[in-house]
């Protein structure tokens, strides 16, 4: 499958997050996915400039609102078509779709345990409780903060596993489908 190809087949397949998809459609699908990012920044840039502007006295100043609208209208229309891709990778090599939110699960779970954890502390204004909310909180947040930095790179490594050779769980091998 070749670039041109990968491309409408994603885009094809907008919100599909059944079936398989080959690893070509996939990475040449995430390509087109960076390069459009990077032609919208661009653009923003030449359109928008720079996001701070240092002021005559030498400072810098900083503000509130995001100065790349193309950007992120480019990020919110390819987000579900590359998102179902990534599904669709994974039931390709065997696993789950959802193991591909598996690094965005994991941080929503950390900062629930941190905003939780440290804000049912601070009901107790620096007593035993208060101490022994905060270390709990600390002792689930560590692993999970390490699982999380971890999980990202697994997750990279899944969406590179070769196809799973026949028919899985999730539909025919793509390969071995003829169009």
């Amino acid at each position: 499958m070749g670039f041109q190809t990968a491309i409408r087949t994603c885009l094809g397949k907008y919100l599909t997050f059944s079936g398989r998809a080959s690893r070509p459609e996939y990475w040449w699908f995430f390509l087109f996915v960076l390069l459009s990012n990077v032609v919208a920044g661009l653009v923003d840039m030449a359109m928008f400039g720079q996001a701070g502007v240092t002021e005559a006295d030498g400072s810098a100043s900083v503000t509130a609102y995001a100065r790349q609208p193309v950007q992120g209208l480019v990020g919110l229309a390819l987000f579900l078509p590359h998102l179902a891709a990534a599904f669709r990778r994974m039931h390709d090599t065997g696993r789950s779709g959802w193991y591909a939110l598996l690094p965005t699960l994991l941080g929503l779970g950390a900062l629930v345990v941190l905003v939780f954890g440290i804000g049912a502390a601070s009901h107790f204004h620096g007593g035993t409780m208060d101490r022994l909310l905060t270390g709990a909180t600390l002792l689930i947040l560590l692993p999970t903060l390490l699982v999380l930095l971890i999980s990202p790179l697994l997750v990279l490594w899944w969406l590179t596993r070769p196809s799973q050779p026949g028919a899985n769980q999730y539909g025919p091998n793509p390969r071995e489908v003829t169009q």
